[in-house]
């Protein structure tokens, strides 16, 4: 057991909402980092009633909540939007608001009750260090240069880590929970690709399967097969592999 998952369990809870009052709170983090805090547009916040953010893919979606154990505060949110049962040929965004390459990922190939869309990967902006970690990370590239420098950097790498758990991988330790329950086998997502590229630090990048988008701000489509994605984590940045699984908790043999 290494020492970021020692911090993940120090710091964070992972909360499934899957009460009334639960999804209150989803719904307000979501109204206050997309319509105050973020700004983006297609978010208003007159369109959002009571101060809270939905749409249409909230009722067969599965939604996490990020605690802050020190706290007790809800400080971020990520749903998973599931096929919808009652109507099966409906879209996902990714579908809808992005231009996929089928040569890339073919999504009408895949199996549509094993496929889902990660969505509202949000943290609360005094929680949100990703723009200092992809400083840091950019800061390290760019002084590599022999083996032994590289090697260098992996061990600093490594201990930085270890010392700045990211909440985004929480998050994705929350979203890969939700994929064994309703066995998900296939990742898709709109995403900032400065947050893909963040994730890649930790061997979590997904593969761009088209064109950046204006969604939100700009945007790209992404793919992954889960079973890939944690099989890399676990050869290449297990100490992150053991934060996202739970140690193994959650891990492929239970999703293949």
């Amino acid at each position: 057991m290494n020492d970021l998952y020692q911090n993940f369990q120090k710091f964070f809870e992972i909360v499934v909402a899957d009460t009334a009052e639960l999804l209150e709170h989803v719904y307000r983090i979501r109204y206050q980092v997309l319509c105050v805090e973020q700004r983006l547009p297609g978010f208003d916040p007159a369109h959002c009633p009571g101060e809270k953010e939905k749409d249409s893919y909230d009722s067969h979606s599965c939604h996490v909540l990020l605690r802050y154990r020190p706290s007790g505060e809800f400080i971020g949110t990520v749903r998973l939007i599931l096929p919808d049962s009652t109507r099966p040929e409906k879209l996902l965004p990714v579908e809808l608001y992005s231009q996929t390459d089928p040569a890339l990922c073919d999504i009408k190939a895949l199996p549509r009750q094993q496929t889902a869309e990660i969505s509202r990967f949000l943290v609360i902006s005094q929680f949100d260090r990703r723009k200092d970690e992809r400083r840091r990370e950019e800061r390290r590239k760019e002084t590599t240069g022999t083996d032994s420098d590289k090697r260098n950097t992996q061990d600093r790498r490594s201990t930085d880590r270890r010392s700045a758990l990211s909440i985004g991988l929480v998050l994705m330790a929350g979203v890969l929970r939700m994929s064994v329950k309703y066995n998900i086998k296939h990742w898709l997502s709109v995403a900032d690709p400065a947050l893909n590229k963040l994730m890649g630090f930790y061997g979590l990048n997904f593969n761009p399967i088209g064109p950046p988008v204006d969604y939100h701000g700009m945007r790209r489509p992404y793919y992954v097969k889960v079973e890939d994605a944690l099989n890399k984590m676990y050869q290449e940045h297990h100490d992150a592999w053991e934060v996202v699984t739970d140690c193994g908790t959650y891990n492929p043999i239970h999703i293949n």
